[in-house]
């Protein structure tokens, strides 16, 4: 009995139980539906307040961009109406123009009317007058015919008559004077022609010029002088100090540098180099050290030749380098050994011609006159003067010494001869071509640049290259370090600003290098 109560309360239970879960489930049923209607509330709310929003930005939005769209029109508007009003007043300023210009011609027109219709009254003036005048003569030869006697055409043979009576006596004296005058005057008139025949005799003319030319043996040879990234070309013109010119032209290479002793220098150095085909930067310094220590035997070499072709004896060897020098040298850029000869040659024929007992030593004088100019970057004052200086040194006679001195006036000529080499240099000089009258102060230029830049401490050899727009400094690398290279260009830079006038524009590089050798043995 126990037992079956135990049972049914437990069935009782679970029917409870059951009918409690179920209105539990019904519970959260009805729950789950009111939150989700409140959730679903809450989100049209919010969509709306959202569409709201858009629709006021959207609004907001189309405001500005109708007030952009304003505001550009308006700009378009006023810059049309800018143009249209300068247009406006283009076509009212061409049209007054236009206005003014019919006036004037209006004017010129009647004003040459007026002109037309003055010189017809001038015109029948001078017609009247030339009719009465003409009247006036033939009414005066009657008056003279009648109180002669004779008519006008019986006059004229009287006075003819009369006339060649007179020319024939007078001739007759003219030329009785002209025999006389040309008998005085025959021997001046010769040495005249004689003067003018060599003033215009066949010379050697050189005008120097700042390139020289190499003949290459093949054009795969350019690619070998310029070497890899350059670095053969660029050795070359450095220790040159001139600029190497490969370009198009086939088979040539051009050398370019103002100075014309680096110009020849760097010509048999390149020269070599081609001979020998070993081309790179070692060998290119060997062979350019070589060839600077054998110019000066070169140089005495041509000065030798010049002494013996000239027939001049007994020069100091001294005088003969320099005259050696004298073939790297110009005057205006013409070059100053080949006028030298030629101003001795002049001297010399003119004193010839003359008959001067001294004719040899004007040719010696003729060929000596310019031998400072050897010098003349070396030492302070003229040519002249460094030029009469360095002759009485080396024993040339005085009167040497004073042609070489006077030959531009600086002091009083003491003999002939000096006269004649003065006469001799100005007929060199003046021939058509011979020289340019502007080199002279571009050399001075050049060598101005150079003078500024090794006037720095540290700076051991300076190059004014690519006709002087460019200046190459090669600096001690003892004293400049790395950084203090490019304060020193920007220093030279301001100094050459300063102190020289130049076209253009000057640029200075700065070259520094430091250089490590040993041997292996």
């Amino acid at each position: 009995m126990q037992a079956i109560q135990t049972i049914a309360l437990i069935i009782v239970g679970i029917a409870i139980g059951g009918v409690a879960v179920f209105l539990l489930q019904m519970r959260l049923k009805t729950t789950a539906t009111k939150k989700a209607e409140e959730e679903s509330k809450k989100v049209i709310e919010d969509a709306k307040k959202e569409a709201e929003h858009l629709k006021l930005s959207a609004q907001f939005d189309i405001k500005n961009l109708k007030d952009k769209q304003k505001l550009e029109f308006d700009d378009r508007a006023r810059a049309k109406e800018s143009i249209l009003e300068k247009k406006e007043k283009y076509l009212d300023d061409r049209e007054s123009n236009l206005e003014r210009r019919a006036n004037l011609l209006t004017a010129k027109q009647a004003e040459l009317s007026s002109k037309e219709t003055k010189l017809l009254d001038e015109e029948k003036s001078i017609t009247t007058k030339t009719d009465r005048l003409n009247s006036l003569i033939m009414e005066e030869n009657r008056k003279l015919e009648k109180i002669a006697g004779m008519t006008e055409e019986e006059a004229k043979q009287q006075l003819f008559h009369n006339l060649e009576e007179k020319v024939k006596d007078e001739s007759k004296f003219f030329i009785r004077t002209e025999i006389e005058k040309a008998k005085l005057e025959a021997e001046r008139e010769a040495r005249k022609i004689v003067s003018t025949a060599i003033e215009r005799c066949a010379t050697e003319h050189i005008v120097e010029s700042a390139v020289a030319q190499v003949a290459l043996p093949s054009d795969e040879m350019k690619g070998r002088i310029i070497g890899r990234e350059g670095r053969n070309i660029k050795c070359f013109e450095t220790l040159t100090g001139t600029d190497l010119l490969i370009d198009d032209t086939p088979g040539v290479a051009f050398i370019s540098s103002m100075d014309p002793i680096r110009r020849e220098i760097a010509k048999m150095s390149l020269e070599r180099l081609l001979t020998d085909g070993r081309i790179h930067p070692a060998r290119i310094e060997e062979l350019v050290k070589t060839v600077e220590e054998e110019f000066p035997g070169i140089v005495q070499k041509i000065g030798e030749e010049t002494i013996m072709e000239m027939k001049v004896s007994t020069v100091h060897p001294e005088l003969v380098k320099l005259l050696g020098y004298l073939k790297f040298r110009t005057s205006y850029g013409q070059n100053v050994l080949i006028h030298s000869k030629e101003v001795a040659n002049l001297a010399y024929l003119m004193a010839t011609e003359l008959e001067l007992p001294d004719a040899k030593i004007a040719r010696r004088a003729g060929l000596l006159h310019d031998i400072g100019k050897a010098l003349s970057q070396e030492y302070e004052g003229t040519h002249q003067k460094i030029g009469a200086d360095i002759a009485k040194r080396y024993g040339e006679t005085d009167l040497v010494v004073n042609a070489i001195e006077a030959h531009h006036r600086d002091i009083p000529a003491t003999s002939i001869i000096a006269v004649l080499v003065e006469a001799a240099d100005s007929i060199s000089g003046a021939r058509p071509g011979a020289r340019r009258e502007t080199f002279e102060a571009y050399v001075e230029r050049l060598e101005k640049l150079e003078s500024i830049v090794t006037s720095f401490d540290g700076v051991g050899r300076a190059y004014a290259i690519q006709a002087g727009r460019e200046v190459r400094v090669m600096v001690e690398p003892e004293k400049i370090s790395d950084e203090s290279a490019f304060e020193l260009a920007n220093s030279l830079a301001r100094k050459i600003e300063q102190e020289m006038k130049y076209p253009g524009e000057i640029k200075v590089t700065v070259i520094r290098e430091t250089r490590a050798v040993t041997r292996a043995k």
